[in-house]
């Protein structure tokens, strides 16, 4: 597709992150929550992988499009309903996307590996899907691990490093190190993945 259907479908992604009511600072500007979020995925992704499919850099944009639209709050608060939370999720991620999508021109195959990859379909097997899940732990690791450990107890948050550690590939591994922690959050890293 041209360059055009591309940022059509950018600032289209952006306009709808940009509705978030839900703010985020960030270096003392406010930013609506999920188009920061989004503005990380994608930066991330061409940090990572600079050469990353037209696919991949839509899904990492449209990641979390529109999220404050289901709130977790409308799921039972106990497991079950936390992971039928987040199955919903992607389906409306990946539904609200591909109306975009279409609207942009591009083409049914198209639309449909999108979806698949903002699904996260066959993880640890497709490639793509792969290099999305790297750059979701980054972005968690870089920006959104500190305020986790300020929420939660030790020994829970080895459980979510190991659960994050164990979706990421090699490389994503060796950047994950790469990031600037706190002394005490790598030390508790460490701890969690016996380093």
């Amino acid at each position: 597709m041209t360059m055009t259907s591309f940022q059509n479908a950018s600032a289209w992604i952006d306009a709808e992150n940009a509705q978030d009511p839900n703010l985020e600072t960030d270096q003392s500007i406010s930013y609506p929550k999920e188009l920061l979020y989004s503005n990380r995925m994608y930066a991330k992704l061409m940090d990572f992988h600079p050469n990353a499919s037209e696919a991949v850099q839509i899904a990492s944009k449209a990641q979390h499009i529109c999220r404050w639209k289901i709130a977790r709050e409308s799921y039972p608060m106990d497991r079950v309903g936390y992971l039928k939370w987040r199955e919903d999720l992607k389906k409306f991620h990946a539904k609200t996307t591909a109306a975009i999508l279409e609207k942009a021109g591009y083409d049914e195959a198209f639309i449909a590996r999108v979806s698949f990859l903002v699904e996260k379909k066959l993880l640890k097997k497709d490639e793509e899907t792969q290099l999305l899940e790297d750059v979701i732990c980054l972005v968690f690791l870089e920006f959104y691990f500190d305020p986790f450990v300020h929420k939660h107890d030790r020994e829970k948050m080895k459980t979510i490093i190991e659960k994050t550690w164990n979706k990421m590939s090699d490389k994503g591994h060796q950047e994950a190190l790469k990031i600037s922690f706190s002394p005490e959050n790598f030390q508790l890293i460490k701890e969690a993945l016996g380093l």
